[in-house]
């Protein structure tokens, strides 16, 4: 593999990582779940909140929730989606997976920083 399959690669699984993580962790796109699943709070027995996901309906919207709360199920549809993306609108697909995958990457060194400099 040369070095710009190689390049590419790593940064569409940074973008496809970011865009994952985006949908099933972020508040800012829990929107997006909240029709599909209820997040529940409670203290265990060491005074530690622990949340719980709760998947709502039937049928679709459960198959929607099931979807929304695996982390493996929705990285490869948001996989394909990125994929479909570039091959479809490389103009809009390019720029979208380069973003992705950049703040990927930012996330990942962030989150070694903290446990560093705890």
């Amino acid at each position: 593999m040369n070095v710009v399959n190689t390049f590419f690669l790593l940064l569409f699984a940074l973008a496809s990582f970011r865009l994952t993580r985006l949908i099933v962790f972020d508040r800012i796109t829990s929107f997006l779940r909240k029709p599909f699943l209820d997040q529940v709070e409670e203290l265990n027995e060491k005074g530690e909140v622990e949340e719980y996901i709760i998947i709502k309906g039937k049928g679709i919207s459960a198959w929607f929730g099931e979807l929304l709360s695996c982390y493996w199920c929705t990285g490869i549809w948001a996989s394909t989606l990125l994929y479909v993306l570039l091959i479809m609108f490389p103009i809009v697909g390019e720029p979208v997976v380069f973003i992705l995958g950049v703040a990927g990457l930012a996330g990942m060194l962030e989150a070694v920083l903290q446990r560093i400099l705890r």
